[in-house]
């Protein structure tokens, strides 16, 4: 057979069921053996939507989403999409062509080093120069991309190698055993949470791998410790547990830094550095730390663990419960309740009224009342990001994506249709802002070739709005980031996409009711008062724990 026939049982083999990408010449042969194959192509608009799409396909499935470019242009156009899948811990395999082997010693049309040039994003990557290694690299670059901290990694297929012929066959992917806790290292553990006083648990992304979220869930029920989540954490524990004091997240200090400033000892689960930085909740330094993760705690003087539990998380949380059962140890959860209620209450204050313009989180309080917990909300970057994040709650692991550790904006648009074939019996809903949604908008034709559907929800504000909140409360002004914006209405009807533009809540509540329940590509523009955002700096430069009674 040739290699790229190979190259395709080999997907087969992993269990792909899909790649994301864009044809070229240099990658037909491939393309061609995907025709015979048992794995659907989806041709995309842009490469960095394929690679979006397999980021957030990976994220949610735990398997390694897969994206398509040809050589050049289109390899040099995943890059975006794969620094964010590698900083977002999302396993995904991207492969690219290349020129011929005879003619990459010299300059040549549309050739660059593209293995370079990806090598310092990805985990691995290596350029396949022999038919006779296509099954190897394959097994290689989905055990790596899969293993955790899962990642990037990158294949290069020469089109002259492509057409090769080999006699070799797929090689099978075998389950690979995670670590088991350190015995000494959970004692140790074990002994800085029965000294504590004030303990905090910080879940990040990690939280919601392998089944993490459920052995932190009855860590938490056995020991009462609050917790917070991360951006990318959210959902780990329901914000509906009364032990959530929700997401942390912002430079500024929000309420939860209330207890967060109180607690002695601070339990990371699943935490990235990438995502948050620790000087933001240990600027003093004075914190006991137990770093629970996959991998050893990153090197930085404001993360120095006392504790360093290196092994799977679920099995170390499994171990901590075991011992939980053995001996009593608990924190009365009761004691944040009044930070709790007044987080609650600041959601609430955020209501749309009718009459008055839309803000951000009042359009996000009423969607949280039209959703399901299990509904699929994938957030864009920009403004609209720091309140989901603070103020839409997560009942379910993966069930509100947000990019934080490479942060792009373009996502949620192609990252819908990824939860969509990932995830078809949960709705959807991709959340942007008007310059994240023009960034990657010609995948609403992607969508609706596959008839896939979900909710498109638009803030518009003619603005790139989160610089322009950052300048603002920097320097009281703001430069180069106004926007115009086509009419969103009539841009999704030419793609054969029911759109509203509601100028009520009334409205509002009718056409996002309608679109969830359709089940069909809709889309919602939603013009919104920024001025909210301004507001809320100004409420959080504030000492905000002295304008309500809580005291440990």
């Amino acid at each position: 057979m040739k290699a790229s026939d190979l190259l395709v049982k080999a997907l087969e083999k992993e269990g792909v069921t899909h790649v994301f990408g864009v044809p070229g010449e240099e990658n037909q042969d491939l393309l061609f053996s995907l025709e015979k194959s048992n794995v659907t192509f989806v041709p995309t608009r842009h490469e960095q939507g394929a690679a979006f799409m397999a980021d957030v396909y990976g994220r949610l499935t735990g398997k390694a989403g897969v994206c398509l470019a040809t050589l050049g242009p289109g390899a040099t156009n995943l890059l975006t999409g794969l620094a964010d899948a590698q900083l977002d811990k999302s396993p995904v395999v991207a492969i690219t062509a290349q020129g011929s082997l005879d003619r990459l010693h010299k300059e040549s049309h549309q050739a660059v080093d593209i293995v370079s040039m990806f090598r310092p994003i990805v985990k691995w990557n290596a350029s396949i120069t022999s038919p006779q290694i296509v099954a190897e690299a394959v097994r290689k670059a989905f055990k790596l991309a899969e293993t955790e901290k899962p990642g990037v990694t990158h294949l290069e297929l020469p089109e002259d190698v492509a057409r090769m012929e080999t006699d070799k066959e797929p090689l099978a992917p075998r389950r690979v055993r995670r670590a088991s806790p350190d015995f000494k290292a959970v004692d140790a553990a074990m002994a800085v949470i029965r000294d504590a006083k004030c303990p905090l648990i910080i879940a990040g992304n990690g939280a919601i791998r392998k089944l993490a979220s459920k052995h932190l869930r009855d860590f938490v029920g056995k020991t009462g410790i609050p917790v917070v989540t991360t951006f990318m954490g959210k959902g780990a524990v329901s914000g509906k547990d009364p032990r959530s004091l929700f997401t942390i997240g912002l430079k500024a200090r929000d309420f939860q830094m209330c207890y967060v400033d109180r607690a002695d000892v601070v339990i990371t689960v699943g935490y990235d550095v990438a995502e948050y930085d620790p000087q933001n909740w240990n600027g003093a330094k004075g914190k006991r730390i137990i770093h629970i993760d996959f991998t050893p705690a990153e090197v930085y003087e404001y993360y120095q663990p006392d504790v360093e539990i290196v092994a799977d998380i679920s099995a170390t949380l499994w171990e901590l419960n075991r011992r939980l059962a053995e001996e009593k140890i608990g924190f009365d959860p009761r004691r944040i309740q009044p930070l709790r209620e007044r987080i609650l209450d600041d959601f609430k204050h955020a209501a749309l009224e009718e009459g008055k313009p839309f803000t951000v989180p009042g359009v996000l309080a009423l969607l949280r009342t039209l959703t399901k917990d299990d509904d699929i909300l994938l957030s864009d970057v920009g403004s609209h990001k720091m309140w989901i994040a603070r103020n839409y709650p997560a009942y379910e692991p993966n069930t509100v994506i947000i990019s934080n550790g490479f942060a792009s904006m373009g996502i949620a648009l192609p990252g819908g249709i990824a939860a969509r074939i990932a995830r078809p019996g949960q709705r959807v809903i991709a959340v942007m802002g008007d310059g994240g949604f023009l960034m990657n908008s010609q995948e609403l034709e992607t969508a609706t070739r596959l008839g896939v559907g979900f909710t498109v929800l638009v803030f518009n504000d003619n603005d790139y709005g989160l610089i322009r909140w950052k300048q603002e409360a920097a320097t009281g002004r703001s430069f180069g980031t106004a926007l115009t914006n086509p009419d969103f209405v009539k841009y999704a009807e030419s793609f054969g996409i029911k759109a509203y533009r509601p100028r009520t809540v009334k409205e509002l509540e009718h056409a996002l009711k309608e679109s969830l329940a359709s089940g069909e590509m809709r889309l919602v523009a939603v013009d919104i008062d920024p001025r909210e955002n301004l507001a809320l700096t100004k409420r959080l430069q504030q000492d905000l724990c002295d304008t309500f009674d809580f005291k440990l």
